[in-house]
């Protein structure tokens, strides 16, 4: 398996390892349950160093872009300015989601998933081609979240004034530069904070900084509930090549409202002009269970299938998203082990920002 930069400090925290897709990474250093409440209320930290981070450069990057992703980079015009998309092929089923920063007009950044790398990295090198963009993965780059409601407070305490000033300013979705430092105020868990792209040799002494600040190290478990609270999709499971962005609770990602041409588009306009036949909701178990991908659903318009599911911490219930016909209604039924039990669909995201959303309850 492939390691971090910061897999012997992993084993010195007691983190428990496992096999993610490849890397060898923390699924939990004690207590999910206690990782997961730490970042809803005060501040912890995740290794995503096996996330891969590319730049694309040359002059007709801007036009690159446009063509490729689903959402538009138009709006990217300041510098540091990030944006999420899915990048769809053909048939308008999602190759990835990642989030790409703008930097200049010969110069965009781009964040991706682990488990995609290799065919995200084939696929924009062929698209790439014919706009002579050239694409420079930055496998010496480290990368931290370190998220929380006092994340980016325990953050400003160990950085340099000079990197502090612009970003006690910046919005979500933006980043800085401070040096060979890339720090966006983004993240995978609904509680703001910051994810920090560093030179590998440092981020070892920066996370031990952290640690001695406060904050605790939490693994891809606590990772996993937070995102599912927050109504976060996880590529592979909630959505992938098989299906679109409008299936797939995605279709705010989605720019239809212009006449860009991007790869997918055909297939996405034909799939609304059929009308949408399924559908991303969220669930809430009414009583005690737990739920999981690949269990059945039953609702009134027909059969569905659980995407994501977990126990919420901050619910105290189990949390699932499923795929469901569009008019499955308000009431459906989970087979866990053998016995159907009653759920509600509700709208996510169930929690963010330290507490339930409206209307989960």
């Amino acid at each position: 398996m492939r390691q971090t930069p910061l897999y012997a400090a992993h084993l010195a925290a007691g983190a428990r390892m496992v096999d993610f897709v490849g890397w060898a990474m923390p699924i939990n250093y004690g207590s999910q349950i206690d990782e997961h409440h730490q970042v809803r209320n005060d501040a912890g930290m995740f290794d995503v160093s096996h996330m891969t981070v590319v730049d694309l450069r040359g002059p007709r990057v801007r036009a690159f872009l446009s063509q490729l992703l689903a959402n538009d980079v138009g709006r990217l015009q300041t510098r540091g300015k990030a944006l999420y998309s899915c990048m769809l092929n053909e048939r308008g089923g999602v190759i990835d989601d990642l989030i790409t920063y703008f930097m200049d007009e010969a110069w965009f950044r781009m964040v991706v998933n682990a488990a995609t790398h290799d065919k995200d990295l084939a696929w924009l090198r062929l698209q790439a081609a014919a706009f002579d963009v050239e694409v420079v993965e930055q496998p010496d780059l480290a990368m931290l979240a370190v998220q929380g409601p006092n994340a980016r407070d325990r953050c400003h305490a160990l950085l340099p004034a000079a990197a502090v000033e612009p970003l006690r300013e910046i919005k979500p979705f933006n980043a800085i530069e401070h040096g060979e430092w890339f720090i966006a105020r983004t993240g995978y868990t609904g509680e703001d904070g910051y994810e920090v792209m560093l030179p590998g040799a440092q981020a070892e002494a920066f996370w031990n900084r952290l640690l001695a600040a406060g904050v605790k190290p939490c693994g891809l478990g606590a990772r996993d509930t937070l995102r599912l609270e927050a109504g976060m999709n996880l590529y592979g499971q909630d959505m992938d090549e098989e299906v679109t962005p409008l299936e797939s609770g995605l279709t705010w990602t989605v720019a239809m409202g212009d006449p860009r041409a991007f790869i997918g588009r055909p297939a996405l306009e034909q799939q609304q002009a059929a009308g949408l036949r399924r559908q991303l909701v969220g669930l809430v178990l009414e009583g005690r269970g737990v739920l999981r991908h690949g269990q059945a659903v039953t609702t009134p318009a027909g059969a569905g299938v659980i995407t994501s599911g977990s126990f919420s911490p901050t619910l105290q219930r189990a949390i699932a998203f499923a795929r469901v016909p569009v008019e499955a209604g308000p009431s459906c039924t989970v087979d866990v082990r053998g016995k159907d039990l009653p759920a509600r669909v509700v709208r996510p995201p169930f929690a963010r920002n330290g507490r339930v959303c409206e209307g989960i309850l």
